[in-house]
């Protein structure tokens, strides 16, 4: 079988969409070597490399006027590729599929990770949240077969959209397997002194945008002053609401307990800060990941704390309970009190840090690598076999 995947976010995007990406074709490459996997990279990327993998195939732009047009050729020209390239089945990793598959013959699935911007519209703006709304809706109706990553993001694609829940199959991600790999004591005191990491931190990691509630993480911190002085180290970038939060931390003297890790020195001159193998050390050496968001299409950061063998502490909304199970530290994303109380409950409790250490692990191993793979597979194959 040859598979054909839109690989924009695999080659050029860091985070989320681009983790999900990399790690899904890892898993299908790994389990299914029998196929073969073709990534249709609209630009050449400097940063990123393909899986080192002889059944993994970067595919890009030929032609001069697709180089050019490079957009253009993902949304519709990319399919002289796929004929080019015997393509049996094309999935959309994230969100569109070009326009007119339907009519070549290629079967198409479609990722859908969230519908955020349907709910939070002022904060993606009229214009993004059209061209949002025509391409996902596009895909959803076209696409053979819509995969939606948790069981919020299936009910939101009913709600929002009125597709046929027949079409939808709920896969859950992975995560990047470091972060299963339990740091040796010296390398993790090895990053904690390059990072000047303070000897123990409370973690959050994310965009600081308004929705994942960063602030009132440092309303409990300002909260517990003088009560429990533990620093939160803040993973992330953001811009307006980053603002907000930083006038509150001046305004309330948290700037000795809230560090904005990107914006150091030691963070920002160093490629190796980005990988998954140095999030993983930082992780391990936390007291717990702090992550009380409003809403997610699944939460990522919560499956990496729980591998890492690290407390979380998360909202009681969203599918923030599919992904944190019975392991997480519940409260109300709307009282930083609660909040304060998980961090004071984790800190000083040695036996209910190890107890959801240990729920931690055993609910992460619903999300390996290669049970996520196996469902996305079962989609292709009931796609193309019946």
């Amino acid at each position: 079988m040859n598979i054909g995947f839109d690989a924009k976010r695999y080659f050029h995007n860091n985070t989320g969409l681009g983790n999900y990406s990399r790690t899904l074709v890892k898993g299908l490459a790994q389990y299914y070597p029998e196929n073969e996997y073709f990534l249709f990279n609209p630009k050449a990327s400097r940063r990123i490399q393909k899986e080192v993998n002889t059944h993994v195939h970067e595919v890009l732009p030929t032609r001069f006027l697709d180089r050019k047009l490079s957009s253009l050729w993902r949304s519709s020209g990319v399919k002289k590729d796929l004929r080019k390239h015997k393509i049996d089945l094309y999935h959309g990793l994230s969100h569109e599929i070009p326009v007119g598959i339907q009519q070549t013959g290629i079967k198409s699935v479609v990722t859908i990770h969230d519908l955020i911007f349907e709910r939070y519209p002022e904060q993606f703006g009229k214009v993004n949240v059209q061209i949002y709304r025509k391409k996902f809706t596009y895909a959803c109706a076209n696409a053979d077969r819509v995969i939606a990553i948790s069981k919020q993001t299936k009910q939101d694609i009913i709600d929002y959209y009125h597709t046929d829940p027949a079409k939808i199959d709920i896969c859950y991600q992975s995560c990047n397997p470091a972060f299963a790999d339990e740091i040796a004591s010296a390398t993790k005191e090895q990053v904690r002194k390059k990072y000047n990491l303070p000897p123990a931190y409370f973690l959050y990691v994310g965009s600081i945008i308004e929705r994942k509630n960063l602030l009132n993480i440092c309303k409990a911190i300002k909260q517990l002053q003088g009560t429990l002085n533990i620093p939160l180290v803040v993973i992330g970038g953001g811009r307006g609401y980053k603002e907000k939060v930083l006038q509150y931390i001046a305004a309330n003297n948290l700037q000795q307990q809230v560090i904005f890790l990107n914006d150091t020195p030691a963070a920002k001159n160093d490629a190796a800060f980005q990988k998954p193998e140095t999030f993983a050390a930082i992780y391990q050496m936390a007291i717990a990941m702090i992550y009380p968001s409003y809403f997610e299409g699944f939460g990522i950061p919560v499956l990496e704390a729980l591998w890492s063998r690290l407390p979380v502490i998360t909202s009681n909304v969203s599918c923030m309970p599919e992904t944190g199970g019975k392991a997480a530290y519940y409260v109300n994303p709307d009282k930083p009190e609660e909040i304060a109380e998980g961090m004071m409950a984790i800190y000083n409790s040695m036996e209910l840090r190890a107890k959801m250490v240990q729920e931690g692990i055993v609910h992460a191993h619903n999300f390996t690598l290669e049970k996520c793979a196996a469902s996305v597979m079962n989609v292709y194959q009931n796609l193309l076999h019946g």
